[in-house]
């Protein structure tokens, strides 16, 4: 076994990397100066986004509106639910450094962990999926996303579903949606596996238990106005920005102004259509292709995606990749993923290349858009041949 092997086979020399990465990118962002927003030249950490979140837990306290501005102390608003507000509190109660680099190492750690939960691929191909996400999964984490726990949390209620353990997948389903409210569209992948009414009122548990938590310190009114603000919050932002998505994507290269809604309409059908393939749902090779559609498609259909939102895409793209057998015009595809969506908001890419052209023309959406393209062709009409999987029973 060649060293390279030796290294994608073993789960420790991954967990280091990705514990380092988790570390290093913290303690950069906590280290860094302050950073300048334009509007009002206001100064505020390099882990703002740290920040906005561990404020919320604070302001849940204090009975405030988690979903207005609070310029004196963030640079951006909140826009996570009031449960994840209440529950962050487990990272902001401790100093900023510490609960900093744990909350990283969270989402780095159920990311990996959720890749090797991942029934039948053997653990050389895991690895292979874990390191070309690597570059991604660390600018997700020098932003102190919640990306990389997003996609781990979808991965690993397929594993779950898998293995038919629904209260672990409607766990982790419900979790997604409670922390970004795209993670819904994973609620597709139930349609995959039988017994609907245990599925069914799992969900529903978890979304209750979800929904009344904040109740543990908030009265009724100040629980109804949380959820009310937050409503408000969401409907506002659909009209704020195209993102780096198909929305994007179509002003930017075709010069389309286009009714964002028609346009999520419009994607929302394409993803529904392979599902009218009811006799594919025994083939494996579908139904982890459903996943890799799921995980891109919140991405390139989100009118608000950002460059560390990528980590999502781009796992989906990697299980697209690796669940077949290789074929020339999905590795092009793999490669124009790691060049233009992975690699190029980094120092590889000259400043005025990311500026004048990767920014404005959304090249970094791009491959995944040509990905899920393929995707859809696959899950429609192509052949689904399935790499050579090993049932892999060495799970963490």
């Amino acid at each position: 076994m060649t060293a390279l092997n030796r290294f994608l086979s073993n789960q420790k020399y991954l967990l280091f990397l990705f514990l380092a990465i988790a570390i290093f990118a913290s303690l950069q962002s906590y280290f860094s100066p302050l950073k300048t927003f334009v509007e009002g030249g206001r100064h505020y950490t390099a882990y703002n986004n740290y920040i906005i979140f561990k404020q919320s837990f604070f302001h849940f306290l204090e009975g405030k509106d988690l979903y207005i501005e609070y310029l004196d102390e963030q640079g951006d608003l909140f826009k996570y639910s009031p449960t994840f507000a209440i529950l962050f509190g487990i990272f902001g109660l401790m100093p900023d450094v510490l609960g900093l680099s744990l909350w990283n190492i969270l989402n780095v750690v159920v990311l990996l962990y959720s890749v090797y939960y991942l029934p039948k691929f053997d653990v050389r191909t895991k690895g292979l999926i874990l390191v070309f996400m690597v570059v991604e999964m660390l600018t997700a984490t020098q932003n102190e996303q919640s990306n990389a726990l997003i996609a781990g949390l979808l991965l690993f209620t397929f594993g779950a579903l898998e293995r038919r353990s629904y209260w672990l997948a409607s766990f982790c389903l419900v979790s997604t949606i409670y922390i970004k409210l795209f993670g819904i569209v994973g609620l597709a992948l139930y349609l995959l596996y039988p017994d609907k009414l245990k599925l069914t009122y799992t969900t529903a548990f978890w979304v209750v238990i979800f929904t009344i938590f904040p109740l543990v310190a908030v009265d009724w009114e100040q629980f109804l106005f949380l959820y009310k603000s937050w409503g408000n919050l969401l409907s506002n932002d659909h009209s704020i920005s195209d993102g780096i998505s198909v929305i994007g994507w179509l002003r930017t290269w075709f010069g389309l102004e286009m009714n964002k809604t028609y346009v999520s309409v419009a994607g929302a059908l394409l993803f529904c259509i392979p599902l009218l393939r009811i006799k594919a749902y025994a083939n494996f090779t579908f139904r982890i292709l459903m996943l890799a559609s799921v995980l891109i498609w919140v991405v390139i259909f989100n009118h608000r995606a950002e460059s560390p939102t990528f980590i999502i895409a781009v796992t989906g793209v990697a299980l697209w990749y690796y669940a077949q057998v290789p074929s020339r015009v999905n590795y092009i595809l793999l490669i124009l993923t790691l060049i233009f969506t992975i690699l190029s908001p980094t120092d590889l890419f000259p400043k005025f290349i990311r500026n004048e052209w990767m920014k404005p023309y959304v090249g970094k959406a791009v491959p995944c858009i040509l990905v899920w393209v393929k995707l859809l062709y696959h899950l429609l009409w192509g052949q689904l041949l399935p790499r050579k999987f090993e049932e892999a029973e060495e799970l963490i």
